[in-house]
C-alpha cells in the first residue's frame, strides 16, 4: 500500500497531501484581503508556487485547478493574472465558479493537484 503523507494537518484539513508521486494542496487564499481580485491572485499563485517547490514540483506539473471567485465577473481579471503565470503550452484542466467565501473580504480561493 502505497504511504499517504499530509502536512499541515488540523481537525479540519491538511494543507497538502501527497500520495504516489501526486500533490494536492487545500484552496489557498491571500493574506492582503484588502487587495483586490488581481492582487489577490497573485497572493495566491506566490503561496502555491511555494507548496509546490516545498513538495518537490512545480507548475510545469500541474494537472488539475479548482478555482472559486467570490464575483464571476472578475474572471477576466484573474484569468489575466492566471494566464501570465502559467508555463507556456501547460495549462491543467480547470474548473472556475463563483462562490460565497467563507471570508467576504476573500475574492478568489485556488486549490491545484500536480505530479513529481
Amino acid at each position: 500500500m502505497s504511504k499517504i503523507t499530509r502536512h499541515g494537518t488540523n481537525p479540519i484539513l491538511s494543507t497538502a497531501v501527497e500520495y504516489h508521486g501526486f500533490v494536492f494542496t487545500a484552496g489557498l487564499t491571500a493574506d492582503d484581503t484588502s487587495q483586490d481580485v488581481t492582487g489577490q491572485t497573485k497572493q495566491v499563485l506566490a503561496k502555491i508556487d511555494a507548496a509546490l517547490e516545498e513538495l518537490g514540483t512545480d507548475k510545469t506539473r500541474l494537472l488539475t485547478a479548482q478555482i472559486w471567485l467570490k464575483d464571476i465577473r472578475d474572471r477576466d481579471a484573474m484569468n489575466k493574472v492566471w494566464t501570465e503565470w502559467l508555463p507556456q503550452g501547460g495549462a491543467p484542466c480547470r474548473a472556475c465558479v463563483e462562490a460565497n467565501m467563507a471570508d467576504p473580504r476573500l475574492l478568489v480561493e485556488i486549490m491545484v493537484s500536480a505530479c513529481r
